[in-house]
């Protein structure tokens, strides 16, 4: 494999991977899928050996960080199989592993997970209250995700929430969501609703501007602008009055395109430069063919070409998803 880092067509230096290992999740949250969501088959997912195949390729071209994603993670059969191999990479070209996860698996596997080399993970939590936990997600799990995320903390894992923001459902929750979080030693971001995929609502009713979110929170702590980076689309705020920090992820409100270094491949091996966008490069076909190392080259220097400059997200009454495939099917 060429050494030629991931460069796209507008300079922007592309070092950081979002790997889905599967489709599949234990919840149902209303945001994100139906009830009836239909998963893809098995036979269309890539192994566990062509997924790190695939990551030790993109090492090859520079990529420093992978997150690794779904789905949920977790529920992959020997996933941490794979998370310790690419582990074994860190120090290699790998500068960080991650994890994002919803937390109902992760008490079980969070030791392992930090003894592969994991640092820090991403845990999906929107409320604290169980009942709206349930109605949210579809799934009374609220107790396995709390349990799991102090295991991770137990374990030594670095835990930052994501909390998506929705109106009617956890709006009036996110003060105590950010204080509780901070009293925890976690960090916390709050992300607004995406148009990606079908659900059984209208996005229009569930979104929420986060300029709107942080007004509010400005009426009871001092928010600071923070220097504090991850890989990841967040801008920080320290607050002083908690000793914590809050992220803002905000594709509708405030586009964050110009300095994005990220790059998806769902667990089915197809590359998508964009969340945002259509634009596709098949992984898989360059894995599976002849010359995989030749046909890998290509295609990833395709998708420099055809990544967008940014995404063009609608949220409106009757538009319908801005993209048909589901969050879940392209990875977190």
């Amino acid at each position: 494999m060429t050494s030629k880092n991931l460069v796209d067509g507008f300079g922007r230096s592309i070092d950081y991977l979002r790997l889905s290992v599967t489709d599949r999740c234990d919840l149902r949250c209303t945001y994100c899928m139906p009830e009836r969501m239909q998963f893809l088959p098995r036979a269309e997912i890539l192994t566990l050996e062509e997924l790190r195949d695939l990551a030790l390729g993109f090492v090859a071209r520079g990529i420093t960080r992978i997150r690794v994603t779904g789905g949920e993670p977790l529920v992959r059969r020997d996933v941490l199989d794979l998370i310790r191999a690419l582990g074994r990479q860190i120090g290699g070209g790998l500068n960080e592993l991650t994890l994002t996860t919803n937390g109902t698996q992760l008490a079980g596997h969070a030791e392992a997970i930090a003894d592969a080399g994991v640092r820090r993970i991403n845990v999906s939590l929107d409320t604290l209250d169980r009942a709206v936990f349930e109605r949210l997600s579809r799934r009374d799990a609220l107790a396995s995700v709390l349990g799991g995320i102090e295991a991770a903390r137990a374990a030594g894992l670095k835990v930052k929430l994501n909390t998506v923001v929705m109106r009617g459902v956890n709006e009036g929750e996110i003060p105590a969501l950010v204080a509780w979080a901070h009293g925890e030693g976690h960090d916390i971001s709050l992300i607004e609703t995406m148009p990606l995929g079908a659900i059984d609502a209208e996005r229009v009713d569930q979104f929420v501007s986060l300029d709107d979110i942080r007004r509010e929170l400005e009426q009871r702590w001092t928010l600071s602008e923070s220097e504090h980076r991850t890989a990841g689309p967040s801008r920080y705020v320290e607050v002083p009055e908690t000793g914590g920090r809050i992220g803002f992820i905000t594709p509708m409100s405030d586009n964050f395109c110009a300095g994005c270094n990220r790059i998806r491949v769902t667990a089915t091996g197809q590359l998508y430069p964009c969340l945002g966008g259509g634009e596709r490069v098949d992984l898989r076909s360059a894995m599976r063919s002849d010359d995989p190392e030749l046909r890998l080259q290509a295609a990833l220097d395709t998708a420099m070409k055809i990544k967008p400059q940014r995404h063009d997200f609608r949220i409106g009454a009757g538009q319908g998803p801005a993209l048909a495939r589901h969050m879940s099917v392209t990875g977190g």
